[in-house]
């Protein structure tokens, strides 16, 4: 599995907020922040996972990325 490219571009703020609502749908001002930071969400990228009325979720995968950065910090 690849790292999340835009993880260092985000702030303390935005990673807890993934970390603590991993699974969840992405909140608007974290996924801006994503994007700002060089994740495509319009892309077939390997951490994109599916968009739905709720908003966008990661990919399974990712969502273990960041259980695995969580676990480690």
């Amino acid at each position: 599995m690849d790292d999340l490219t835009w993880w260092d571009g985000l702030d303390e703020q935005a990673r807890a907020w993934l970390i603590a609502h991993n699974g969840e749908a992405v909140a608007s001002d974290v996924l801006d922040q994503i994007v700002a930071a060089g994740g495509d969400i319009t892309s077939d990228a390997w951490w994109v996972g599916q968009a739905g009325p709720e908003g966008v979720h990661l990919s399974d995968e990712a969502t273990d990325w960041i259980e695995t950065v969580a676990n480690e910090e």
